[in-house]
C-alpha cells in the first residue's frame, strides 16, 4: 500500500532520499510502485506465476544493490524496467542453454510436444506468437510499444547503436507478422482437414 505522505515525491528524489539515508521507508515506497508493473514483465517472459514472483523478488535485490549507482540520464522507471528486461532474458537464455544440452536424447519427444503446442494456439492471441521469438526480440518490442521506451533508451540498455535497435525492431515486427500469420493459415488447414474427414 503506497505511503500517502509521499503522493506527490518523484520517483528520482525517492531514490536520492534512500542513497542518503538508507531509511527503508523511501525505498519501500518505490517497491510499492513498482511491484505489479515488474511482475507482469516477468510474467510475460515465463508463463509460471511462481517463477514471476521468484524473478520479481531478485530484480528488487539486484536494485538494492544497484541503486547507488542510478544516474538521473533516464526516468527511474526506464532504469528499472532495463534492469528487469535484462534479468529476465538472462534467466530465459539459461534455461535454454540447459535444454539444449539434452535435446539429442528427446529429439522425437520435441518434435511431439511442439506439434501439440501448435495445436493449442489460437489464432488470434498475439501473445502466443510474442512467446515463439527469441527473448531479446520480444524485450525490445516490449520495450518501446509497452513501456514507451526511446530508441536511445533501447540502444543505451542493449549497447548498442540507434540504427541497430531500428533495424532489429523492423525485423522482429516482420518476424512475428509471419508466425502470426503461419498460426493462422495452419488452423485454416486443420480445418480444412476436420471438414473433409466429416464430408467422407
Amino acid at each position: 500500500m503506497k505511503n500517502k505522505a509521499f503522493k506527490h515525491t518523484a520517483d528520482e528524489e525517492l531514490v536520492r532520499l534512500y542513497v542518503e539515508t538508507q531509511r527503508n521507508v523511501y525505498f519501500e515506497e518505490l517497491y510499492d510502485r513498482y511491484v505489479d508493473k515488474v511482475y507482469r514483465k516477468c510474467l510475460s517472459f515465463v508463463k509460471n506465476d511462481a517463477q514471476a514472483e521468484d524473478f520479481t523478488h531478485d530484480i528488487f535485490l539486484r536494485l538494492v544493490l544497484k541503486i547507488g549507482g542510478f544516474k538521473e540520464h533516464a526516468k527511474f522507471s526506464t532504469w528499472l524496467y532495463s534492469i528487469t528486461y535484462n534479468y529476465c532474458m538472462d534467466q530465459v537464455r539459461l534455461v535454454k542453454k540447459q535444454a539444449e544440452t539434452t535435446l539429442d536424447e528427446n529429439f522425437d519427444l520435441e518434435e511431439e510436444e511442439n506439434e501439440n503446442e501448435l495445436m493449442e494456439i489460437q489464432a488470434q492471441d498475439l501473445k502466443k506468437a510474442l512467446q515463439k521469438i527469441d527473448p531479446e526480440e520480444r524485450a525490445i518490442l516490449l520495450m518501446k510499444y509497452q513501456d514507451d521506451f526511446s530508441i536511445k533508451d533501447i540502444a543505451d540498455t542493449f549497447k548498442i547503436s540507434e540504427s541497430a535497435v531500428k533495424m532489429r525492431l523492423m525485423r522482429t515486427k516482420e518476424k512475428l507478422r509471419k508466425i502470426y500469420t503461419e498460426n493462422i493459415l495452419f488452423f485454416l488447414l486443420i480445418l480444412i482437414k476436420v471438414l473433409w474427414f466429416w464430408k467422407k
